[in-house]
C-alpha cells in the first residue's frame, strides 16, 4: 500500500515521531508487525519512529483506526467482565501461543497483553492467567468441587 499525503497537508497535521512511537507501544504492538499491517518495510517504520522519514497522514488515519478497533475490543472485554464475581481472562506468551487458541485474529500477542492491562485497569480483581495456567485452576476447581 502506497501512503501519501494530501495535496499541502500543513506540517502542523503531521504525526510526530513520538506520537507515532507512543501509540505503537500503547497499543502492544511490535515495529515488525505494524510495518507488515501497513504493507511497509521494518525499516521504514524505524525510520518514521526515528524522524527520518515524515509520517504520511494515511499512516496517521491507519494507527487512529488500530485505536479504535482496540479501544471497542477493550470496552468490549471489560464490560462483558465487570459484573463477574470471579472475572478472570487467559493471555499469551507469545505469537504462536496467541495463534493455536485463536487462529483467526491477526492481531500478535504483545497487543493481546496490552489489551488485557487496560481490561485490569477497569475491572477490580481480573484474574489474568496463561492458557496452561487455566486449565489447572479449571482442574483443581473441579477436584474441590468433587471432595465436597
Amino acid at each position: 500500500m502506497q501512503y501519501t499525503d494530501p495535496p499541502d497537508m500543513p506540517e502542523d497535521e503531521r504525526m510526530t515521531p513520538a506520537e507515532f512511537k507512543v501509540v505503537r507501544e500503547f497499543l502492544g504492538l511490535t515495529g515488525d508487525w505494524l510495518a507488515r499491517h501497513l504493507g511497509v518495510s521494518p525499516r521504514t517504520v524505524r525510520h518514521w519512529e526515528q524522524g527520518k522519514y515524515a509520517i504520511p497522514d494515511g499512516v496517521r488515519l491507519a494507527l487512529e483506526d488500530l485505536e479504535a478497533r482496540t479501544a471497542a475490543f477493550v470496552s468490549g472485554i471489560a464490560d462483558a467482565l465487570m459484573d463477574l464475581p470471579d472475572p478472570g481472562v487467559i493471555t499469551y506468551r507469545d505469537d504462536a501461543e496467541y495463534r493455536v487458541a485463536h487462529p483467526e485474529v491477526d492481531w500478535p500477542a504483545s497487543w493481546h497483553r496490552a489489551v488485557i492491562a487496560r481490561v485490569a485497569q477497569e475491572v477490580p480483581g481480573l484474574s489474568i492467567t496463561y492458557p496452561e495456567q487455566a486449565s489447572q485452576e479449571a482442574a483443581s476447581g473441579r477436584a474441590s468441587q468433587r471432595n465436597q
